[in-house]
């Protein structure tokens, strides 16, 4: 077990209710291991000094820049081009983005399930084996994914996601709550599949797709 002078110190980018459901992540790693001290939020729209479950508001996002010391941050904004926005404006000098798993993720090939930095696994959700999850990708509660999937960075899956085997989704897809996908689809860049939608086909970059089976019912301009 490690002792409070080996933890590290993190933030959490979002306030919001995302941002303290990934307070509680952390939480729920350090009880299986002391692995980092949360110092705080960075918000752009919270009051700097209030604070959330017990934590200070720290200030904006831009203020992390003028980080000196080196600090992991862990980027909680559900909408997915918004978080890519946030990362590439910040200064990553003496700044580290750790993937976090919840304690009560199911991973059940370790050695074939490949998740890059700064990705967020809550609670319930379940990898199977050979998949690739790209950075900065979040999976909240209880998402499912299939074996040989492969996620592009910046992707956004909101509760009860299930995305089935041998899919390929583009970067800075977001799917909503209870949404799914069969085996073999592929998803274009940048869409955005509705709640409870059901994809069975191939769906093109950057459009809105609703419905079961789902359809687009706009292109994002």
């Amino acid at each position: 077990m490690k002792d409070r002078e080996t933890m590290k110190d993190i933030v959490i980018i979002g306030a919001g209710g995302l941002g303290r459901e990934i307070l509680g992540l952390i939480q729920s790693v350090n009880k299986e291991e002391p692995r980092w001290r949360v110092k705080g939020f960075y918000d752009d729209g919270a009051e700097c000094g209030k604070l959330i479950h017990g934590l200070p508001i720290l200030g904006k996002v831009e203020d992390l820049n003028a980080q000196q010391e080196s600090l992991d941050v862990a980027i909680a904004i559900g909408d997915s081009s918004t978080r890519r926005k946030v990362y590439d404006g910040l200064n990553k000098q003496h700044l580290s983005f750790p993937a976090l798993i919840s304690p009560d993720a199911t991973i059940l090939d370790e050695r074939s399930v490949s998740i890059g930095e700064g990705v967020l696994c809550c609670a319930g959700t379940i990898l199977t084996c050979d998949i690739t999850i790209g950075a900065f990708t979040l999976l909240n509660l209880c998402c499912t994914v299939g074996h040989d999937a492969v996620i592009e960075p910046f992707c956004s899956f909101m509760p009860s996601v299930n995305i089935s085997g041998e899919t390929h989704i583009g970067a800075e897809v977001y799917m909503g709550t209870s949404s799914s996908i069969i085996n073999r689809i592929s998803i274009g860049k940048n869409t955005t599949i509705g709640a409870g939608a059901v994809v069975t086909k191939d769906i093109p970059a950057d459009c809105v797709v609703v419905g079961c089976p789902a359809r687009p019912i706009k292109f994002k301009s």
